[in-house]
């Protein structure tokens, strides 16, 4: 779909929506979260191993995030999944993610090498986990599948996964 055809039907100009959405994909994919998880990662105890400190910063930020969006996020991310440009503009987004995880744990005494790691660890296995929600209609939430991913991520030595994830094996 072109900018003309979204902004014909939103009845609006085209000054309007790159008053507002500097690209047409950034309209599908705004992410406004990152001061938000940056917060998060870096209260956590900076005693804990770093993927720890990711996990449960943006635990933390599910927690606060409104659940009654998931029709939206179902669609968005479907549509990303057919459209290179909004593949690249995800690939993005992420990437600032990352950056803005990785400087919390290195103010928080993370050497960078480890920092990185954690934060692309973490941020690959909540993509694959969105990914998977939206090629599978999961009967749960994105946030509920998302926590599964930071949960399983967690996970200790003796293979403790979350509930629905062991289900999904037998």
């Amino acid at each position: 779909m072109t900018v003309e055809e979204i902004t014909q039907l939103a009845g609006t100009s085209h000054m309007t929506f790159y008053r507002n959405f500097p690209t047409k994909e950034s309209a599908v994919f705004d992410d406004p979260f990152d001061p938000m998880i940056g917060a998060a990662v870096a209260e956590q105890d900076d005693k804990l191993p770093p993927m720890e400190r990711t996990c449960l910063g943006l635990l933390g930020v599910l927690d606060q995030l409104d659940d009654s969006h998931d029709g939206a996020m179902l669609a968005r991310i479907r549509l990303a999944l057919d459209s290179p440009s909004l593949r690249a503009h995800i690939w993005e987004n992420t990437h600032r993610t990352e950056e803005v995880i990785v400087e919390a744990l290195v103010g928080g005494g993370t050497p960078q090498s480890e920092a990185r790691v954690a934060a692309g660890a973490v941020l690959g296995a909540m993509s694959a986990s969105l990914i998977n929600w939206a090629r599978e209609d999961a009967p749960v939430s994105y946030q509920a599948c998302l926590r599964d991913a930071l949960t399983y991520l967690r996970a200790n030595d003796s293979g403790e996964k979350p509930a629905r994830l062991e289900k999904e094996k037998q």
